[in-house]
Formats: structure tokens, C-alpha cells, sequence
């Protein structure tokens, strides 16, 4: 045992299953750090016995040898999967010194507030200038209005918006307050008061011209890590929260939506949430709930109809010259789809000259080196890749595996100057743990991969450069373990020679800056 732990110190733990007692030999759980999917990572066999050693006990005797307890194979078969690994690695770029985290327990937020009262208080964009807010309360007859103004507890505008609510098998939700208000100054703070009931909240808008900070988190759940990660967050301003998808990791547990809410609340209430839905948030059920989603776009509203789309599952939106595309993962995206048709058309009104950057978001990666979830964005790269790049759009981030990779730029599988920069950022803090197997050898294509929980965060300059970080949540602390400037490929004029040319080849241009 000890060889085995001093060959995998960081990887693997140890748990005895039964307490450790004088001359006994004890079988132990061996086990990665983290918990793992069946469909997408290895669990090693979990064994649950110890044997007396003392010549005095007569439960073990030389007639039934060790090898012949039907848990000995199975364990034979783990020490030597632990002792000779297959090909996947488990991280690349990893500092020697850091030892992974485990997993932590759900956090459940509770609700301290009154039934008239606001919680999971949340704002967004909602257009040029405009922000919506959203709110629930238990009481059914509060009004869906919300005051507002630049000072403290005097409140010189009123808004009012409209409301809904949902059932889901013996869930009723409570009243779901939406309300859009503005025009609103940019890079202000704003003070609101929700249906004219409880606390007071503040908002700062995003500025209107570079620079612009945004802060990216996949897969964020409500457990003790998600809690450190939002706190990571918290430590240093930024203008707009991204999220590719997966949320509160409700499946189907409602209640699990509210908690998630509050949990959320003191982050989502002061600076806008711009989400994008992941696998996590379909929850259907045959024939009741055939369609999905109900939850989500429940509570969740994002701009769809001001950016010309006819779902909530996909939107996009401009904010200080940056042009941010959320797509969906799950719902149709071939190219007879309404969201390939919106995509094609949302791209070609972009103007670079406005909106140098473009961003897009969605869930599950199209590119991806992980053993985990890996392929399930391959038909959606076939159906809009090319779209994407003769549109030369910047950055595509991603959720869904549970750890951090960037890649250099990509198209069609091969690095390209003039492709979009891709990079995984599935590691806020879900409860299903890390995704610890990567391919080995690291594809040239992949530059720095890491599987532990953390944020990102993209700080765009001006209409050229943007510098990206990603933040590791090492326990009580934030480290940056991974940084790159970005040039927009809006300056790199060799990659607009000809933006239809979609063969795979190459563009000539100078690689200082991705």
C-alpha cells in the first residue's frame, strides 16, 4: 500500500472502510480524488472488507486461503490498474507542489426572508441600456415592479414587468418577476427595491467603451467549492458574468433551483448574469415533460427577443464593443434549424467596427482532449464551425468537462491563426467532481490543461488586445496558473483576405499573439 501511494501521491486516495484496529490486515477503498460519471470515467471496484490476522482468531483459516474470498481479484485488478496506468494522464501543466482538492458537500441555501419579501434576486442585459431584473416570492399577490435610482433609498424611477410561475410533478414554484428597466447610464451604480417589499439591492452597469472585464464559470453548481470559487470571484471587480451552461445542478430536485438562487443572489444582484443552458437543465420526462427546459427558462430569462431570436436557449448581445453569441448545446443546430438560420444571420449584422470582439459560449466543447464527454460537441462543430470562422470570431468557450483547457487557435481540427481561440472552463464547483483523464501524448493543439476547480476571467483592452487568466481555486486562495494576450482578429488584417475560404488552409500571419 504504501508503494502504491508514494507512486500516485496527488491522484488517488486512500479510505479505510472500517475502523483501523491492532493486528488486523485492512482492505481499503482506492479511489481518484474526485468522483467520476459512468458513462465517462473509470471507477475502480470498492471493497469493503478486513481480516483478522491474529493466529488466535478462527474466522481465518489455512483451508479457505485469501485467494480464494471472492473480493481478492478485484483487487489484484486495482493495484495493478494503479500500479501499471493505462495511455491517459492525468493532468498536464500541473505545478509539483499542488495537491488537488476532493470534492465538496452541496451547499442548500435557506429562506430567511418573509413570503412578500424578494430572494434569488438576479440582473441581466436586456438590450442597449436596459437591464432586467428577475425575482421570486411566495406570496402570489406582490407586484411585479421594480424602483430605482442612483441614490441610496430614494427611488426616481418605477418599472414594471410581468410574472410567471411553474409546476413540475408536485413542485409548485413560487411567483417569477421579471421587469426590464432603463435607460441606465453606463459604469453606474443603481439602488432597487423589488415589488416594493424587503431589502435593497444595487447594480453597477458595464461601461460603454473598452475596457471591459468578464468573469467566465462552467458548470457551477452550489457546493463548498462553488461557494470558493464565487468568493475567488468576488475578491476583484468585474463588469459581466458569463456562464456556459449547467447551473444548479437541480435535475429534476426543484427546490434545488431556489437554493441555487439564493446561493447566487449577493454576486447575481450587483452585476448582470448572462447564462447559457447546459445538460443539466433539460430535465425531461417522458411524455410529461417531453420539451425540456422548464425550469430554466423559467426563471432564467436572457435578451433572446431583443437579439432577434425566437428561443431562450440561444441569444446574443453587445456590450462595450464586444459582440457575445450564447449558443445551444441542446436544441436543434443542423443547418435546415432556427438556430443555424439565426446564428447565419445574427453573425453577418455584426459590425467589427462597433463590436471588434466576438465571443461565443455554449456547453458542451467542440474541441477536447479530456476522456470525458469526449465527441459530444462533434456534430455541432461540423454543423457551425465554418460559420464561425469566415466570421473570424475571437474566443469559444465551454463548459461541461469538469476541468480548465485552452488551446491555441483551431479550425477543422488544425491550428489556424485566423480560428477561434478555444478554451474548456468546466470547473466552477459542480458536485460530480473533476474530470482527471486526459489524452497522452497532449495534442499539439491543446496548450495548457489542468483538472481543478477555478474561474476565468478576459479583461479586453481596447479593440485589439484582451489579456485572459484563469484562476485556480487552491483551497482558501486564488492562484493564476494559466495567462495569454489575445490580439482581436478584427486587427489581423492577413485573415480577411478571403473569409469564405473555408478549406482548412492556413492564413499567413505572424504568430506573436494568439
Amino acid at each position: 500500500m504504501s508503494s502504491l501511494l508514494q507512486a500516485y501521491p496527488k491522484g488517488f486516495q486512500v479510505t479505510s472502510l472500517t475502523p483501523l484496529q491492532p493486528n488486523f490486515l485492512h482492505i481499503f477503498k482506492i479511489q481518484p480524488r474526485a468522483p467520476r460519471t459512468p458513462s465517462s470515467y473509470y471507477k475502480p471496484p470498492s471493497l469493503f472488507m478486513s481480516f483478522p490476522t491474529s493466529s488466535n482468531h478462527k474466522l481465518l483459516k489455512m483451508e479457505n486461503p485469501i485467494w480464494q474470498n471472492p473480493h481478492f481479484f478485484p483487487l489484484l485488478l486495482t493495484c495493478t490498474f494503479f500500479l501499471f496506468p493505462l495511455q491517459p494522464s492525468l493532468s498536464a501543466g500541473l505545478q509539483d507542489d499542488y495537491i488537488r482538492q476532493p470534492p465538496r458537500k452541496v451547499v442548500v441555501a435557506p429562506h430567511l426572508r418573509s413570503k412578500s419579501d424578494p430572494q434569488q434576486v438576479h440582473a441581466s442585459l436586456a438590450g442597449k441600456e436596459y437591464m432586467r431584473i428577475s425575482w421570486v416570492t411566495d406570496e402570489k399577490d406582490v407586484a411585479s415592479k421594480v424602483e430605482y435610482g442612483k441614490v441610496s433609498g430614494k427611488y426616481e424611477a418605477m418599472a414594471v414587468g410581468n410574472h410567471t410561475s411553474y409546476h413540475y410533478f408536485f413542485y409548485s414554484s413560487g411567483k417569477i418577476h421579471h421587469v426590464k428597466i432603463g435607460p441606465l447610464e453606463p459604469a453606474t451604480t443603481y439602488y432597487y427595491r423589488c415589488g416594493g417589499h424587503g431589502p435593497e439591492f444595487s447594480f453597477k452597469t458595464p461601461p460603454q467603451t473598452f475596457p471591459i472585464e468578464f468573469v467566465v464559470v462552467g458548470d457551477l453548481g452550489q457546493t463548498e467549492w462553488t461557494a470558493s470559487t464565487l468568493s475567488h470571484v468576488d475578491s476583484k471587480d468585474y463588469d459581466v458574468f458569463l456562464l456556459p451552461g449547467d447551473l444548479s445542478y437541480a435535475d429534476t430536485q426543484q427546490p434545488l433551483w431556489d437554493s441555487f438562487g439564493r446561493l447566487v443572489e449577493p454576486y447575481a444582484s450587483r452585476r448582470p448574469w448572462m447564462v447559457t443552458e447546459g445538460n443539466h437543465e433539460i430535465e425531461t420526462f417522458p411524455i410529461i415533460y417531453p420539451h425540456g427546459f422548464k425550469a430554466y427558462n423559467a426563471r432564467w430569462l436572457m435578451p433572446y427577443q431583443e437579439s432577434g431570436s425566437t428561443s431562450n436557449l440561444y441569444y446574443s448581445f453587445d456590450v462595450a464593443g464586444s459582440h457575445i453569441i450564447m449558443l445551444g448545446s441542446y436544441t436543434d443546430f443542423d443547418e435546415d434549424s432556427v438556430q443555424y438560420k439565426w446564428l447565419e444571420s445574427d453573425l453577418r449584422k455584426v459590425d467589427r467596427k462597433k463590436t471588434p470582439w466576438v465571443i461565443v459560449l455554449l456547453h458542451a466543447p467542440w474541441y477536447n482532449t479530456n476522456l470525458a464527454h469526449k465527441g459530444e460537441g462533434e456534430s455541432m462543430r461540423k454543423a457551425m464551425e465554418d460559420l464561425l470562422y469566415r466570421a473570424r470570431v475571437d474566443v469559444v468557450f465551454a463548459g461541461h468537462v469538469h476541468a480548465y483547457e485552452r488551446f491555441t487557435r483551431i479550425y477543422n481540427n488544425k491550428a489556424d491563426p485566423c480560428g477561434p481561440l478555444y478554451i474548456t472552463i468546466g470547473d466552477g464547483g459542480n458536485r460530480e467532481g473533476l474530470a482527471l483523464m486526459f489524452e497522452n501524448p497532449t495534442p499539439e493543439v491543446s496548450v495548457y490543461r489542468e483538472p481543478s476547480f477555478g474561474h476565468g476571467r478576459l479583461r479586453v483592452v481596447d479593440e485589439s488586445r484582451a489579456h485572459w487568466s484563469w484562476h485556480r481555486n487552491n483551497d482558501s486562495d486564488s492562484f493564476v496558473a494559466d495567462e495569454v494576450w489575445l490580439q482581436s482578429l478584427t486587427t489581423t488584417k492577413s485573415c480577411w483576405h478571403n473569409t469564405a475560404n473555408t478549406d482548412g488552409s492556413k492564413s499567413k500571419v505572424h504568430k506573436d499573439e494568439l
